[in-house]
């Protein structure tokens, strides 16, 4: 029998059971649509969280603070800080003395709070964002209407502020905002300034409706302390940017008196440490998901293999009957080889069609709130998902092809 005949042979046989070739190869599409959709989306969103690092500088040297005795990427610093340890050891002293790092070309240090804002009647839960002066110089969203604050502002601890656009149209409803005041807190404070849109950050921080203030006005006016949380540094040459920060851990250990790198209450990250960072713990996920989808597919090659015992099951005689007219066992055992190829090569084309469509609706989904991560299309999962669920078909159904191929001619006519 001829390769043609083969496959015209296994074609049919699936074909004449519809149902269970359907539901076999819905299975296998389930698993298939899984991987497709997890690398997709995983590319998507590895890529628009590497992205919005951009938002504070692609080049930026980070110091921040840190729970002494944990590493800063440790479950137990990240525990502490969310159960509530507060360091209140980084100051703008700090700021200052890295600042004069003869390879930062530009600082801005600032901390974070979180208040209630409102203009007459209206009220909005916002997030408060305190910075130094150069923060324009150096962000890269920009000040859209009136001005950004300046330094002399933010050492008087004027109550000035620059709001984000969506504040802005919530408040004045496309009207006049420079000039005008809104409350933070109980206190009052003249709008200077209304940022560019930008969107949402991580998905999570609404950047449009964020309240920026000048450091120390937030410090002193606002929460009442005396320390920042976070230094942010560019250096002039970025190829340095790792003895950069070395350099600077020497310096902050001096600022803060510590001899013993376990009690270090501050961490210094580099642009590229963070996004090594993010590509493992995005990487991390996608592998996690892929297991979970992997073991879908070996549950279909389960299937699969119960599927074709049936098969052999019931076309026992057949099998005879061919086999005394001359087929040769290596005949039927590529019949019923085809038939499960068939049938995973199926389940693969399949499900590569509803992942991607998935992975499209779920890229639009996405963006109507806020998070852009946009539709992409992995190439290498094409071949992934569809290389393994007919590696899945070969491993599953070469042993119930074997066993249809070694029946004896006459026991098995003998079976009808």
């Amino acid at each position: 029998m001829n390769f043609i005949s083969l496959l015209k042979t296994a074609f049919n046989s699936l074909r004449a059971h519809k149902v269970r070739s359907a539901l076999t190869v819905l299975g296998l599409m389930i698993g298939v649509t899984s991987i497709i959709l997890v690398l997709n989306m995983g590319e998507g969103i590895k890529n628009y969280v590497l992205g919005t690092l951009d938002v504070f500088g692609a080049d930026l040297i980070e110091v921040e603070i840190k729970v002494p005795n944990t590493s800063q990427a440790s479950s137990e610093n990240a525990m502490g800080m969310a159960s509530g340890v507060s360091i209140t050891t980084l100051k703008m002293e700090d700021a200052e003395a890295v600042a004069k790092h003869p390879n930062v070309r530009g600082m801005y240090a600032g901390l974070m709070g979180q208040q209630v804002v409102s203009f007459e009647d209206e009220h909005n839960t916002s997030l408060i964002w305190g910075m130094t002066a150069s923060f324009f110089d150096l962000y890269n969203a920009k000040v859209v209407e009136g001005r950004p604050y300046l330094e002399e502002e933010d050492r008087a601890q004027a109550r000035v502020a620059v709001i984000g656009p969506k504040l802005s149209e919530k408040f004045f409803a496309g009207g006049e905002a420079i000039g005008q005041y809104i409350k933070i807190g109980n206190k009052k404070f003249r709008v200077i300034g209304v940022m560019e849109e930008q969107g949402t950050y991580m998905g999570m921080m609404d950047m449009d409706s964020v309240v920026y203030m000048p450091a120390r006005t937030l410090q002193k006016q606002v929460m009442g302390v005396d320390y920042i949380q976070y230094i942010m540094m560019f250096p002039k040459d970025k190829t340095q940017s790792a003895a950069t920060a070395a350099d600077i851990i020497d310096i902050m250990r001096s600022q803060h008196e510590i001899t013993d790198p376990n009690k270090d209450d501050f961490a210094v990250t580099t642009a590229e440490e963070a996004m090594k960072m993010m590509n493992t713990v995005t990487g991390g996920i996608t592998l996690l998901l892929m297991a979970i989808a992997g073991i879908s597919l070996i549950v279909g090659g389960v299937g699969i293999m119960n599927i074709m015992y049936v098969s052999v099951s019931e076309r026992t005689y057949e099998i005879g009957l061919r086999k005394a007219i001359g087929a040769t066992s290596g005949n039927i055992l590529w019949q019923f080889m085809w038939e499960a190829i068939f049938l995973t090569f199926m389940g693969g084309v399949v499900g590569v069609v509803f992942g991607t469509l998935l992975s499209f609706i779920s890229a639009l989904a996405a963006k109507s709130f806020g998070i852009d991560w946009g539709f992409n299309f992995s190439v290498p999962g094409l071949f992934l998902a569809v290389g393994f669920s007919v590696a899945v078909g070969l491993i599953f159904g070469v042993r119930p092809a074997r066993h249809a191929a070694s029946l004896e001619p006459v026991e098995a006519m003998r079976m009808e």
